[in-house]
């Protein structure tokens, strides 16, 4: 991936960073459904495209065995991602568990409970549902806290839903059921994007594993979280957008566009 030219090295000002943006890369699956990007697009006549800069890879049974657990010796199950869901009851049934239809489940996002429904007969009474973080489902947490619980997780696991659960004393076992690697970028080392845009730190690593010698030059770089843009500063980057707020994608369109406005402008 390369940069159209070298900027000034002394460049330390947030505002010296306002250039005209015409090109946008995304380092996500492009959303099938209406997304915010698509009228940032048409409004300001852009190219964004979307990339997804690493991939989730199933654990193989072998591997899952390793760990010397049973799927199915877990009364109640916490599901923080739609892959958990997916490898969960894949591991169920290639490591020949039968899951207990008394089994509760604990899901981080409505649209991870619905998903759900493709593996279960969905009832309220066993499946309790989260708008976005641990703490909302500490009431059905407390509940049932004389339970074990299982997190399914990625390679990375889950370190905020994990404290929380240690914050209230319960009985866990986190294990992965899927690994999160970097993609192979290697089609877009001859392609220039005036804006990058990344919402976790493994996008960051995805970007430097494929191009160890990336310089940023003229290009933007764009964030949601403090923990992403400590790990794009840790590899030398410079920061220009940075969106914060629980709603994600909206906040990082809303905060690209507050950027776009003025760097357009830029004669």
């Amino acid at each position: 991936m390369t940069s159209k030219s070298k900027a000034t090295e002394s460049k330390t000002k947030y505002e010296e960073m306002y250039m005209p943006v015409k090109s946008i890369l995304i380092s996500q699956q492009k959303p099938e459904d209406k997304s915010p990007y698509y009228d940032l697009e048409q409004k300001w006549k852009l190219k964004i495209d979307w990339r997804p800069f690493i991939q989730v890879d199933p654990v193989s049974e072998r591997d899952f065995r390793k760990n010397r657990i049973l799927l199915g010796d877990f009364p109640c199950v916490i599901f923080p991602s739609r892959g958990a869901v997916d490898n969960f009851f894949r591991l169920a049934v290639e490591t020949r568990v039968k899951i207990s239809p008394n089994t509760l489940y604990f899901c981080m996002t409505e649209a991870i409970a619905n998903y759900l429904q493709k593996f279960i007969l969905y009832r309220k009474r066993k499946v309790f549902v989260g708008t976005r973080v641990a703490e909302d489902l500490a009431a059905y947490f407390n509940k049932h806290k004389d339970k074990k619980f299982l997190l399914p997780t990625s390679n990375l696991g889950s370190p905020e839903i994990a404290a929380y659960l240690k914050s209230l004393n319960i009985d866990f076992t986190q294990v992965a059921v899927q690994n999160t690697v970097s993609a192979d970028l290697s089609d877009l080392s001859d392609v220039f994007y005036d804006v990058l845009i990344f919402f976790s730190p493994q996008g960051i690593e995805s970007l430097f594993d494929n191009f160890p010698d990336f310089k940023q030059n003229n290009t933007r770089i764009a964030v949601f979280g403090n923990v992403t843009a400590k790990t794009a500063e840790d590899h030398g980057l410079y920061v220009n957008i940075k969106a914060e707020s629980a709603t994600g994608g909206s906040s990082m369109a809303m905060a690209l566009e507050n950027y776009i406005m003025r760097s357009n402008s830029v004669k």
